[in-house]
């Protein structure tokens, strides 16, 4: 892939949001359930891709196509009707982001063939151990022809998907691209966390599987749609948000300062789940007076799917703030991970403070 220069890169916008995760429906929904977890009904992906979809897959495949099925309507890229892509599917592209979706299926099929042998697996079934199933279906279900990328990178995944999306768009490989971020719950994946096994939030009854802090595990999935300006434009499409600056360092308050190296303050700050230390140690990066959010307080840890769940409640923000508000911080990672991730969102239709950059820097 060769990026072009700085001066020539696209404005990268937010054109569709989806949501499959319970509790929330829509982004400024999310806004509102930002508060500590009351017990949810697991969502339901029946009830929006119906059995076809769930034939042969994973409840992470599932609730990342009810997701993407969600963010592509909203869009306008498929009809409310119908799955067919009113643009051509080699302009779309997919990059999902997960660390544990398809952990089970994995470690229950390497399970299988270490108790018995390779004749107990089905072959309808096996397709799901795959490290990359989740990103696949989405572009074999809805036709997705551009390039197809999954990533699995620890507690920055999801903002780092988002801007290799935006990567996508700005080198010139995709018009657009669908973005996914998905974390399931199950006793594998408990199990392997060191957290006691149990339902998953939002189960019946209100039970909760504990972990670290106290904090169950996401059940669900959120998906962007991210699109050059002017294919956006040339469509009809209304942006909802513009993506901004991009950075990536070891270390949350280094991060937030190569962000922001003017210490112009944002409008509002949609944080890690955790904070090194006495927590005063990341937010005294930024005045007390900004706005925070911490999303896994009310629907547990997202880890793959946190960033791409932020930039949604971003989109939600900027709607009921307006214009004047400022931009949307996202941070994803804290100091104790190998590396903080951060990005700006912006108003659709307000300029930028620097350009993108290939490398995700600005200039």
């Amino acid at each position: 892939m060769t990026p072009r220069t700085s001066a020539t890169l696209p404005t990268v916008v937010v054109t569709g949001v989806g949501l499959a995760l319970p509790g929330a429906d829509t982004p400024r929904e999310l806004l509102r359930a930002a508060a500590p977890r009351r017990p949810y009904e697991p969502f339901d992906t029946g009830a929006r891709i119906g059995r076809r979809g769930h034939r042969y897959k994973d409840r992470a495949t599932r609730l990342a196509l009810c997701a993407a099925l969600d963010a592509l309507r909203d869009a306008a890229l498929i009809p409310g009707d119908s799955e067919e892509l009113t643009v051509p599917g080699g302009t779309v592209g997919v990059v999902a982001s997960s660390n544990l979706g398809n952990l089970d299926t994995a470690c229950l099929t390497a399970a299988a063939i270490a108790k018995e042998s390779t004749a107990a697996l089905s072959p309808m079934g096996l397709p799901n151990a795959s490290s990359n199933v989740i990103a696949s279906w989405a572009a074999i279900r809805f036709g997705l022809r551009g390039p197809n990328l999954m990533l699995c990178n620890g507690a920055t995944s999801g903002l780092d998907a988002v801007h290799w999306a935006a990567t996508l768009v700005t080198a010139g490989r995709v018009r657009r691209a669908l973005v996914i971020g998905v974390e399931t719950c199950n006793p594998v994946v408990e199990g392997l966390l060191n957290s006691p096994a149990g339902e998953a939030p939002g189960a019946p009854g209100g039970e909760t599987a504990g972990g670290p802090g106290g904090k169950p595990l996401l059940d669900g999935a959120a998906a962007l749609v991210v699109e050059g300006a002017a294919w956006a434009r040339d469509r009809g499409a209304e942006p909802v948000a513009a993506l901004g600056r991009y950075e990536r360092r070891a270390g949350l308050a280094a991060c937030v300062r190569a962000l922001l190296p003017e210490d112009r303050a944002p409008g509002v700050w949609f944080t890690p789940g955790t904070f090194p230390g006495p927590r005063a140690a990341g937010a005294a990066v930024l005045p007390g007076t900004v706005p925070r959010y911490d999303l896994t307080a009310a629907f547990g840890r997202a880890s793959g799917a946190l960033g791409v769940l932020q930039c949604a409640a971003a989109v939600g923000w900027l709607g009921e703030a307006g214009a004047g508000a400022g931009d949307a911080l996202v941070t994803s990672g804290d100091d104790p991970a190998d590396a903080v991730a951060a990005l700006l969102l912006r108003p659709p239709g307000r300029p930028a403070a620097g350009p993108r950059q290939p490398g995700g820097a600005a200039a």
